[in-house]
């Protein structure tokens, strides 16, 4: 489904729902949801988004998932919610209050739903929501609860310091840190 103009300004005020499941093994988060994603109701669904075709490449997926078969990642121990729940149409619309109540709600969730690992893809993200100005990406030291802590880069396509393979070859460092086996077919996709 490709949004209008009108369909994704419509958008604005509609949240997306998280995929949760019992067990997970890692809870991928985004920023938030873009317009695109609200429009259609699927996570990291504007088509130059790259989370879909990374965590196939890393081998999390047997195939490169399309958005709206987002439902299918929580049979294989994986999960999909955001730091901020308001769609925007850029990452930087949300405030710094945003930031920090979205860290207390996500705190909340994974203390809730007890993931393996929670997975931010965003590392500014991350820093504003825990107020950890020296994250980077990769494993963190802190947890919340049981829960470890890998900050991921963006997938957005406007995110240009990481190219398609090094976003792959970092979600495959997670996977890998997870006890996730790499799934037949995995592969960088186009």
């Amino acid at each position: 489904m490709r949004p209008t103009r009108a369909e994704m300004e419509a958008a604005r005020d509609r949240l997306v729902p998280d995929v949760l499941g019992d067990d997970l093994r890692v809870l991928f988060c985004g920023i938030n949801p873009g317009l695109w994603t609200a429009a259609t109701g699927y996570h990291f669904a504007r088509p130059g988004n790259r989370f879909w075709p990374a965590l196939h490449a890393s081998g999390f997926t047997p195939r490169c998932f399309r958005p709206d078969e987002q439902s299918e990642l929580t049979a294989l121990g994986f999960g999909i919610t955001n730091v901020v729940a308001r769609p925007t149409a850029r990452a930087d619309e949300l405030t710094a209050e945003e930031y920090a109540a979205g860290g207390r709600i996500l705190a909340a969730k994974v203390a809730r739903h007890r993931p393996r690992w929670l997975a931010v893809a965003g590392v500014t993200a991350y820093r504003a929501a825990f107020a950890d100005r020296r994250a980077a990406v990769g494993p963190q030291s802190g947890t919340l609860g049981d829960t470890r802590i890998w900050v991921l880069p963006s997938p957005s396509g406007l995110n240009a310091h990481w190219s398609a393979a090094a976003l792959a070859a970092e979600f495959a460092r997670l996977r890998e840190a997870a006890g996730a086996p790499e799934l037949p077919g995995a592969g960088l996709t186009a």
